[in-house]
């Protein structure tokens, strides 16, 4: 769901119910070279006993809206897993298809190069079609709102 972080800017919250749910927050998202294409945001996982944040590196997204985009096209399914990743592979995602019309999303944060010292992932659990189509269309509104800030 598309919201406000702490600061009052936009946030995506990625993660729903379960035994053990674990939330996704991006947030904080900041063009670091001015009219640079590089875009950083932070990704958080939050969580019975994980708080894990980092800041994820792209270059105006990496097309992470348009992936998304894509599964929710492919409702009706696809075989094995496809997989995005961001410029500095500080964050990955790995996407598959499971029978009854779900997609599970699984999102690894990654320590930052060079020390690459811990590796983190959390699934979660999607609709296929308009439930994958909202996420994307979040994280689309996400990455396109730093250019309302400048």
């Amino acid at each position: 769901m598309i919201d406000d972080d702490d600061s009052g800017r936009p946030a995506v919250r990625v993660g729903g119910p379960g035994p053990s749910p674990v939330h996704l927050l991006f947030c904080e998202l900041a063009r670091p070279f001015g009219d640079d294409p590089m875009l950083d945001f932070l990704v958080k996982a939050r969580g019975q006993g994980v708080r894990i944040e980092t800041l994820v590196r792209t270059w105006d997204g990496d097309g992470l809206d348009t992936f998304l985009f894509s599964l929710a096209e492919d409702f009706r399914g696809w075989g094995g897993s496809r997989t995005w990743r961001s410029t500095e592979h500080d964050l990955t995602l790995s996407a598959e298809h499971r029978p009854g019309g779900y997609v599970h999303l699984t999102w690894g944060i990654h320590d930052r190069p060079p020390s690459e010292e811990w590796h983190f992932e959390a699934t979660t659990v999607h609709a296929a079609g308009e439930e994958m189509r909202n996420l994307a269309a979040e994280i689309h509104t996400f990455l396109t709102s730093v250019i309302q800030q400048l």
